[in-house]
């Protein structure tokens, strides 16, 4: 059975997710030479936090603007997650670091592009496409991916992939290297 918590306690009690996916819509944008005119990585309200930024010049900067969340995110959270992961899975040993864990899941459940990110994805997507660009068009079907992955966040499916993610992965990596 899920029940429902509102956004905003979501985003307060997993806000390093929050400050990292703002930073990676940030850090795209330095790196496409993007001019930023505002970022808030953190704040109590609808949306949690926020980077205006100009209109990108090419659709790959649209692109790796809308998914550097979903790249940077899900990276820091296997990051985190896998030394945690690391003694519990060869040797045995529970080391109890929930705060580790916390902070790799609370970043991985974050990665998941908001429907904001999505829009935009799918509108300079369907342009992209029509002017036949390869990227454009193999947006589209990641865009409808997205929107369904977001409409599945009311069955907390960005806590399953976090879970997923920070969990999973590691266990199966250490299980097929131990193999």
């Amino acid at each position: 059975m899920f029940f429902i918590i509102p956004g905003p306690v979501i985003a307060a009690v997993t806000f390093p997710g929050v400050i990292v996916h703002e930073a990676a819509h940030l850090l795209f944008c330095r790196l496409r030479k993007v001019a930023v005119f505002d970022a808030c990585f953190f704040r109590f309200g609808n949306p949690a936090g926020y980077v205006v930024h100009e209109p990108p010049k090419d659709f790959t900067s649209t692109l790796l603007i809308c998914m550097g969340p979903f790249l940077l995110n899900t990276l820091l959270c296997v990051a985190i997650c896998f030394p945690v992961m690391l003694p519990r899975e060869v040797f045995g040993v529970h080391n109890g670091n929930l705060l580790m864990l916390w902070l790799g899941i609370s970043i991985g459940m974050h990665a998941i592009p908001s429907t904001g990110d999505v829009s935009t994805l799918w509108h300079e997507g369907w342009a992209a496409a029509k002017r036949g660009n390869p990227l454009g068009i193999l947006s589209l079907p990641l865009a409808g991916l997205i929107a369904l992955v977001n409409a599945g966040r009311i069955i907390w499916l960005d806590a399953i992939y976090g879970a997923a993610v920070g969990i999973g992965l590691p266990m199966l990596l250490l299980n097929w290297l131990s193999a």
